[in-house]
């Protein structure tokens, strides 16, 4: 009996303190709760809010009757399928060009002393500074037929005719890859800057050459930053519309393209919300993939060790 009564009060001390304990978790949850709640208004308004009443948009016909015509338009056209693929086809080109273009130069800028970083990544921001516009102008001007790049290589006696450089498919991308560029090196070079320059150095002490400590060490830590420069990269080129529009020439129609024909020109709303919404549906389902893969293959990297 002694030993009972005993044990009781131990037992309902620590009832008391774990209903102490959820009470107070809650009262921590309420309060983050009431933190975020004026930043979750502002997603639900700005976000939740503008998807809903598109997709809500997209299951009405040009009469105003509910219907998924606008929907079955997308399989039975294949100019729909057509545009559809050319949209994801650039999109893929730019991010790869992005990539092979933006990492080395990430990399140098991490590499070099910080004001000389600096003033690199100044030359990074400027095009910032001129309107996408312009800029796109500036490429017509530049890779047209008679322009600087063919001109050049004509007078130099390198090619007899006029490269196809401009509205086509490679003046798309070239246009497209120099402005999202900068969309790429920013996030890597954060990244890359994070890194702990002694994690390379114990790698090469114990062994490891220069091109085996980038590969297994160097690479490895910058894959944050470089996924997340992609999925920009990615994300924004899906949408693209000044570009194409201008340096395609009318040859390469992206699916930006196609809803601002489809309701500015014909005035069908509806099938231009059920564009945007299997655009937004495609892209979610992708980043879904990739974030799927990557955490993959960082498994299969950490398991390895």
């Amino acid at each position: 009996m002694s030993m009972q009564s005993a044990i009781l009060p131990h037992a309902g001390a620590r009832t008391l303190n774990a209903d102490a304990l959820h009470a107070d978790a809650r009262r921590e949850s309420f309060g983050l709760l009431a933190l975020l709640s004026p930043g979750l208004l502002l997603v639900f308004a700005v976000i939740i809010v503008p998807i809903g009443w598109l997709f809500w948009l997209s299951l009405f016909d040009e009469t105003g009757a509910l219907s998924a015509s606008n929907y079955a338009r997308f399989f039975q056209q294949p100019s729909y399928i057509k545009t559809f693929l050319t949209t994801f086809k650039v999109a893929f080109a730019v991010t790869g060009a992005c990539v092979v273009l933006g990492y080395p130069l990430a990399y140098m800028l991490s590499q070099l002393p910080r004001r000389a970083a600096s003033i690199c990544l100044i030359l990074v921001i400027l095009p910032f500074w001129t309107s996408v516009l312009v800029r796109t102008y500036a490429w017509l001007v530049i890779l047209q037929r008679k322009g600087l790049i063919n001109s050049w290589l004509i007078d130099l006696g390198v090619i007899g005719q006029p490269l196809p450089l401009a509205n086509n498919f490679a003046g798309v991308i070239i246009g497209m890859t120099h402005i999202m560029l900068p969309f790429l090196v920013l996030p890597l070079y954060a990244s890359m800057k994070t890194i702990d320059i002694d994690c390379l150095r114990a790698g090469m002490n114990l062994g490891a050459s220069p091109a085996a400590t980038f590969r297994q060490i160097f690479f490895p830590l910058s894959l944050p930053g470089l996924a997340s420069g992609v999925v920009i990269v990615f994300v924004l080129c899906l949408g693209f519309f000044v570009t194409p529009a201008l340096m395609g020439g009318g040859k390469v129609i992206m699916w930006a393209m196609r809803m601002e024909q489809t309701t500015s020109l014909y005035s069908n709303w509806g099938a231009g919300a059920a564009l945007g919404v299997v655009l937004l549906a495609v892209t979610l389902a992708l980043l879904g993939l990739f974030q799927w893969l990557l955490g993959a293959r960082a498994t299969g990297v950490w398991s390895s060790r």
